[in-house]
């Protein structure tokens, strides 16, 4: 069944039904509106890939209500509704966006082609919107946000280490940004031309990684119909990232060694040999010197993948960074929904830059697009981080029946430690002075 949906606008309830019943049966979901002011609270609730717009209706201009509907989405597929005497209107209605009319009377056929006409006009302009973005995005500059000391640190060094071919070694908790900063590094070498193929070591069956590194012949195992070619042949000429390389079992991490030292690789079940000229970046939320000594990873693998290490600090520890990531993340998902939301009220940036965020960047992403999902205003209120079910961890402070001051201690405590004892930077959070923090320290006992 079509998915398609269709909004009517007419006063007309005959015409609105006749539609309704014809559009219906072809499969599409079908809204009505008898009024302009039902017609723009629809279409600021919902989507629609065809509008059938009625110029004569009372209240709004048919002309003003297509111009509203053309700036809430310029791509608008709206098709005109027109009785004999006003084609003149249809045809300037075209002039202002509307890529098609029907003239009354009309018939089901007639109205099937016109929407059939509209939906694949709908397809190829997005279509067309789709291949620019990827275009501009495989041409464009991977974008790492931050201007903490410690995200400056790892974009330098990311900066030093791209143009060579040593390998990187990148290190730091889930959701910090390893594998962003590994398309960085290649972005920035001189492989940026060639393939950036990523591998993930946490999903991936043992049984088929070295089916998926290598590649395979026909016939090599069972299920092994057709010839395949692996991750590392893929990326010949550019940089093969192994993402969570911690997860990967302690056999083919020996395959995997060679294949690195030797830049040789042979299909499973060939003994053909194939060199290939690949540059390995790797990422891991593990300690490997601890997985070492645990007996789960080679040191031998370990000391060819750490020639260079970077690590990415967990965002709690670059704290100053969360207003520019929020923000950055705000404006993509209010274009993404094509909602009109500018900016987040300040007691909501305090409590976004309060939190520890354990799931780090990618924690915050999500909470910034749950956020604009339920957002009312054009502006992120406390209620709607309420409704987006935030919950920071003073929130849980004030669960208990403390007196305000103590509230205010358990707080500043918990940010002061935080920051490890760093007063400027847990007086930045806190929104206050060092002064102001340090005379408060002081009358608790903890200068």
């Amino acid at each position: 069944m079509n998915k398609e949906k269709i909004l009517i606008i007419d006063d007309d309830p005959a015409i609105r039904d006749a539609c309704f019943q014809v559009l219906t049966r072809r499969g599409y979901e079908v809204d009505l509106a008898a009024r302009p002011e039902e017609a723009l609270d629809l279409l600021g609730q919902f989507e629609f890939d065809v509008i059938l717009l009625d110029l004569k209706m009372p209240g709004m201009n048919g002309l003003d209500l297509l111009r509203n509907i053309k700036e809430m989405d310029p791509h608008a597929e709206v098709v005109i509704i027109t009785a004999y005497g006003t084609v003149s209107n249809a045809v300037q209605a075209m002039k202002n966006g509307a890529s098609d009319f029907l003239q009354k009377p009309f018939g089901p056929e007639e109205l099937k082609l016109a929407v059939e006409k509209a939906l694949e006009r709908r397809r190829l302009t997005l279509e067309n919107i789709y291949l620019r973005r990827a275009l501009a995005e495989k041409e464009g500059q991977v974008v790492i946000i931050g201007q903490s000391p410690a995200i400056r640190q790892v974009l330098e060094m990311a900066k030093m280490v791209a143009p060579t071919d040593s390998t990187v070694l990148i290190t730091g908790e889930s959701g910090t940004g390893k594998g962003l900063l590994a398309r960085k590094i290649h972005e920035l070498s001189p492989r940026a031309k060639g393939p950036f193929v990523a591998v993930d070591c946490g999903t991936l069956v043992p049984t088929l990684f070295e089916s998926e590194l290598f590649g395979h012949v026909k016939g090599a195992f069972t299920g092994a119909t057709t010839h395949k070619i692996g991750k590392f042949e893929l990326a010949n000429g550019g940089t093969l990232f192994f993402d969570e390389i911690g997860n990967i079992s302690i056999d083919i991490q020996a395959k995997l060694l060679k294949a690195v030292e030797d830049k040789e690789i042979s299909p499973v079940g060939s003994h053909r040999v194939t060199k290939v000229d690949v540059r390995i970046i790797a990422a891991t939320n593990k300690n490997l010197e601890e997985e070492i000594r645990k007996g789960t990873f080679r040191d031998d693998l370990f000391y060819r993948l750490n020639v260079v290490s970077i690590h990415i600090p967990p965002l709690r520890e670059r704290a100053e960074d969360i207003p520019l990531l929020a923000r950055y993340f705000l404006q993509n998902f209010a274009h993404k929904y094509r909602k009109k939301i500018y900016d987040f009220d300040r007691e909501v940036l305090e409590k976004l830059t309060a939190y520890s965020w354990p799931g780090n960047v990618r924690e915050l992403e999500n909470t910034i697009e749950r956020l604009v999902i339920f957002a009312k205003g054009d502006r992120i209120t406390l209620d709607d981080l309420r409704l987006a079910g935030f919950k920071t961890e003073e929130a849980e402070l004030l669960e208990d029946d403390l007196p305000l001051e103590e509230i205010e201690k358990r707080y500043i405590l918990r940010i002061l430690r935080r920051c490890e004892g760093n007063k400027s930077k847990a007086a930045k959070i806190l929104g206050i002075d060092r002064k102001t923090l340090r005379e408060k320290l002081r009358r608790w006992g903890f200068d």
